[in-house]
Order: C-alpha cells, then structure tokens, then sequence
C-alpha cells in the first residue's frame, strides 16, 4: 500500500470515526477533556505507525482500542481515578446507554454537546472542535476571533461542564427543540467550512464536510419536520452547494458568483432547495434566519444569466434579514446587493461603516476593493485588495483577489 493510500485511510478513518470515539470516550470516562485528547492522541498513533505497519483490518476497532488505552494512561498520570476501575470497564464493557431518538451517533453527539447550561456561542464552538473536527484556528476564523481567544473559549467550557456536574447524556425527544438552534449553528458553519475552506492548508473545498453536514442537517428534519428554520437551513445548504462544482477553476481559483457557468450548477439541487422555500412560504409563518437566506440563494439560483437577477427581490429580502440578524457580516452583504440596485457610491458608504467592526475580515476589504475599482479610484482599490489579500486563508480566494488587484494595472 503506497503513502498516498495510507494518508487517504487515515483521513477517511477520522471522518468517520472523531465523532463516535469522542462519544465513547466521554460516555466510558465522563470527562471531555479526556475524550478529545485520548482520541486525538490515537490518531496521532495512526499516523506514525500505519505507514510501517498498514491499514489495519479493522481501522476503527484498531482506534477503539488505542485510545482507551490512552484514556487509561492519562488518567493514571493524572490521578483522577483509579486506574484498575477504568481497566475494568474497558475490559468487561458497560451497559449499553439507551439510544432516545436519535440513530445517528455523530448527531446524538452534536445535539448532547449543545447543552443549555452553556452559552450558545460557547455550545456551538464546542460541538464543532468535539464533534466537527474543526481546529481551533478554523473555528476561530468562523467566529471572527482570534485563535487564542477561542481556544479558552472552549476550555472554559470544558471546565464548566466538569464543575457543574453536566452529565453527558443522550437528550430525549422533549429536549431537542431546546437544542436545536445551537445544532443548526453548528451544521452551518461546518458547511461553509467546507464550502469554502478557510485555511491555507487544506483544499479550497472540502466536501466531505458539506455532504456530512447536509445529511446531518437531512436526519434533523426527520425528526422536527415541522420547523420551519431545519428546512431552511436545508434549503440553503442545498441551494449553495448546487454551485460548488462552478466554484473553483481547474486551476484552484475562486469564481465568483457573477461569473460562474450557470450550466455547470446541479439543477436536482436546486429544484429540491426551490420547493423547500416554496413550502416554507405557503405555511404563512414568519420566516427565520435560515428561511430568509435560502430565499436569498433561491433567488440567485433562478436567474439564468446574473443579468436576469432580480437584485430589488435580493435587497428587500436583505431587509428583512437585518431585522432579524443586524451583524455586520449581513449588513456587508445587504450592501454588495445594493451596489447592483443602487451603485457602488452608495454601497461603498455602507460599508464604510462598517471599518471598525471588520478591520479583520477579509471580505470586507475584498468588497471595498470591487467597489473603489467600479469607482475609478484604482490606488485605493489597490491598497484594499491588498489588505484583502493578506487576511484571506484560502488559497483560492488569494488567487482571485490577487488577479483582480493585478488587472488594476
């Protein structure tokens, strides 16, 4: 088995894996801390002993085993329990814990790590490092912190589901739509991980991670059909990756939406998102945040050339969506829109204000430098797509924005 085939393996190994062995290790210890780095620690094993030793048989029971062991091993440096009890339950097991509603252990484990007593910033970012897999720095990155930030961010929530006595437990059906507005946070954000990756590391889209998290997003609209957010979080995933194909040139260079081949986008995709937002507006209900954004996409994907993009729909729709979520990440795309209804004058006024609030956002200074290059002020636009460039983590984002800066001239 060549390198290449034990790398794949092993990477095709955590994917499947993280998430169960995190919630094994937490259910058989009670304790996350030592779950995370048990199961980290095993996959670090895997690494270096899988190329001299090859894929095991089995790869999961092989990773089963190893981090137990390391769970063991922790526990007895640490002292916190004895050492022959926890051998004990490895050895003769336990009995099995009741599964509630939830088949899926990825998603039993999403929905046990979005837990009320945390704040709900704090339950998703948690729920994405334990169950998601994202590092600290992707996660950082998707909150607009900064990476050491974030990290006592989840430590401390670690610390305080260890001294609150939180139990980790399966939560029963009364209890998932309590957690269910953490649970979509966390599905979308490791979609637009994976929708447009944000670090340099890795491939401009990982889309192992945006078909986990539609599948995922999928089981939580079995079990809560009647929310109107789960079906529009559905819909936008659906709507979005239905372009993913037009997004990325052979060459690794982002395609914007406005120059993207239409013919290229996957119209299954888009017809299923179309009748999900049909749907949700025949109820008569007022939409949520996922409801309006994916009425945004749905809009975006009827046009069949960006000419025919009806950009006063795109804008009211914006309207309605800063009402109920008025961040300045919305407010920056409420003002790309206006700068095809109202020019890029007024857009660039928009987002002007918003320096203080997006200094360190990519983004920004990207849209700022489209703006000042469809205003003539070519030094400015310079300047902004070079700060733009700087920031961004993708390696097909840098690629376009370097272009579009070059062809200023």
């Amino acid at each position: 088995m060549s390198a290449t085939d034990v790398r794949e393996a092993i990477t095709r190994a955590h994917h499947e894996e993280w998430a169960r062995l995190v919630a094994a290790l937490a259910r058989r210890f009670g304790d996350l801390d030592t779950a995370e780095e048990a199961a980290a620690e095993a996959f670090a094993t895997a690494v270096e002993r899988w190329p001299a030793d090859g894929v095991p048989p089995n790869p999961g029971a092989w990773l089963t085993t190893t981090a137990n062991r390391k769970a063991i091993d922790r526990i007895r440096r640490e002292n916190k329990r004895d050492a022959k009890q926890m051998e004990a339950q490895v050895s003769y097991g336990e009995p099995p814990e009741p599964l509630g509603p939830i088949d899926d252990e990825r998603l039993r484990l999403i929905f046990t790590c979005c837990h009320p007593a945390l704040a709900p910033g704090t339950r998703v970012a948690l729920t994405l490092r334990m169950v998601g897999g994202l590092t600290v720095a992707e996660i950082a990155r998707a909150f607009l912190v900064q990476e050491s930030a974030m990290g006592q961010r989840i430590t401390r929530a670690k610390a305080k589901i260890k001294a609150a006595r939180i139990p980790y437990r399966v939560p029963s059906a009364e209890d998932l739509p309590g957690r269910v507005s953490a649970v979509l946070a966390v599905l979308f954000l490791v979609f637009n991980e994976g929708y447009l990756a944000t670090g340099p590391d890795t491939d401009p889209v990982r889309h192992e991670l945006t078909a986990e998290a539609i599948r995922l997003t999928r089981l939580v609209r079995a079990l809560l059909p009647e929310d109107g957010e789960v079906a529009g979080l559905l819909a936008l995933m659906l709507l979005t990756d239905a372009r993913r194909t037009a997004r990325v040139t052979p060459s690794g260079e982002l395609v914007a939406l406005g120059e993207q081949d239409r013919g290229d986008w996957d119209t299954a995709l888009i017809a299923e998102g179309h009748r999900l937002v049909r749907e949700r507006l025949a109820t008569g209900a007022a939409p949520g945040r996922y409801q309006v954004l994916a009425a945004i996409n749905a809009v975006h994907t009827s046009a069949r050339h960006v000419a025919d993009t009806d950009w006063s729909q795109v804008v009211a729709l914006y309207d309605q969506l800063v009402r109920l979520d008025p961040s300045p990440i919305v407010v920056l795309n409420r003002a790309v829109a206006i700068a095809e209804l109202d020019g890029p004058e007024v857009a660039l006024a928009a987002v002007d204000r918003l320096a203080d609030a997006l200094a360190g956002y990519h983004a920004f200074h990207a849209t700022r430098a489209d703006l000042l290059r469809r205003l003539g002020r070519r030094q400015a636009s310079r300047a902004a797509y070079d700060r733009a460039v700087e920031l961004a983590g993708n390696t097909a984002e840098t690629a376009y924005l370097t272009r579009r800066r070059d062809q200023l001239g």
